[in-house]
């Protein structure tokens, strides 16, 4: 479940020096407050928010108001903002820095949800060069002593890429570092990351870190990652979903002097021991212990992968409503029962089919942004959700 190599150096993002090169890589409904404090109790790294909408930010939206909020044991904090328009980014990322409300800032240009691209956002923005330009550039000035770094795709498409000029326009706009999801939207989560991509943008972006991200089920994966890329470091997604431990087995990895505890045996007893202390953390979170248990409900599954737990057992921990009732299930596992190996292990989360992005009308035909855009940006930015 670990690998030990040679300690790798520290992860230098702007002024933040990080023990171990790990960073979790945002993702909605999983990496709030109570999930990132999970992680960070089993090893090193930085622990990102969700990702946050820019204009909800801007107008104060109850949900995206308690979403950055972080735990007082947090510390680098960690914020990733959704933006298509230049100006609403700039304005968050000037509440966020002026208002204290984190360390360091993410901009997400690599989500291939089809309500984000279809309005020009996530993986769809980079193509239009010079709208990319203007959102950086202004929201890394506006950032100051913040460090502000860009999470993005391969492109579009195949024939489609982007990933080399962004991550140069990053670079010269003053990033502090650029992390490359090693697909394009079109794939989504489906196939192989393509790692050779991540080595290319390595030998493009020279001045700041390039980190890879890509099907890291485990921290062997992430060890071959930066020795097969030259990247600087790793951002971790769907392989820590229910194995929040993960950051440990990476930490011990790349920074063994920094890992809180010894490699873990991961028993069902273990397991079920992190599964009811994600728990806890998610009804303190919600401030509501029905909220935090029909929440934690969507993990029992990653958590319990390859184990000996019979389907009935699943049934009734999809449908807990109390930290009592997940008390009286786990009570009922052999919780002595050895991790199952290759059963527990590889991919997590829906990977998805390849499709055709999602992208407004015209949006291929020209790199740069049309004179009547305005009203569709106004369209992508209105989204309040809060994430």
């Amino acid at each position: 479940m670990s690998s030990t190599v040679a300690p790798a150096p520290p992860l230098r993002i702007g002024p933040i020096t990080l023990d171990a090169p790990v960073v979790l890589a945002p993702m909605a409904g999983i990496t709030n407050t109570a999930f990132r404090r999970l992680c960070r109790e089993y090893g090193a790294g930085l622990y990102v928010s969700e990702m946050i909408t820019s204009r909800a930010l801007v107008e104060r939206n109850a949900t995206t108001m308690r979403l950055i909020r972080h735990h007082e044991s947090e510390t680098p904090r960690s914020i990733q903002l959704y933006g298509v328009d230049p100006a609403t980014v700039e304005s968050a990322v000037r509440i966020i820095v002026d208002e204290g409300h984190a360390d360091h800032i993410d901009l997400n240009f690599g989500c291939p949800v089809p309500k984000v691209t279809r309005r020009g956002g996530g993986a769809a923005l980079p193509w239009k060069l010079g709208l990319f330009r203007d959102i950086v550039t202004r929201a890394a000035r506006a950032a100051g002593d913040i460090p502000l770094t860009v999470k993005m795709r391969k492109g579009i498409d195949r024939d489609h890429l982007t990933y080399l000029e962004a991550g140069r326009i990053a670079e010269d706009a003053g990033v502090a570092a650029v992390a490359l999801h090693a697909r394009t939207a079109a794939e989504f989560y489906s196939g192989h990351a393509d790692w050779d991509a991540i080595a290319r943008l390595k030998e493009t972006v020279t001045s700041v870190p390039v980190l890879g991200n890509g099907d890291i089920w485990s921290a062997e994966d992430a060890v071959r990652m930066m020795s097969e890329t030259g990247c600087d470091g790793v951002v971790v997604g769907r392989g820590c979903l229910g194995r929040p431990w993960l950051f440990g087995d990476l930490t011990r990895a790349f920074a063994p002097e920094s890992a809180p505890a010894p490699a873990v045996d991961a028993t069902l007893g273990f397991v079920a021991a992190a599964f009811r202390r994600h728990a806890e953390l998610l009804v303190e979170f919600f401030e509501s212990e029905d909220r935090g248990c029909r929440d934690i409900r969507k993990h029992a599954a990653w958590y319990f992968k390859g184990y000996p737990v019979g389907g009935d057992t699943r049934a009734r921990l999809a449908t807990v409503s109390s930290l009592a009732e997940i008390d009286e299930v786990l009570a009922t596992l052999d919780l002595g029962a050895p991790y199952p190996g290759t059963a527990a292990e590889g991919q997590r989360g829906r990977a998805g089919h390849p499709k055709r992005p999602a992208l407004p009308d015209g949006w291929l035909a020209s790199r740069d942004l049309a004179a009547d855009a305005g009203a569709l940006l106004a369209e992508a930015e209105i989204d309040n959700s809060g994430g």
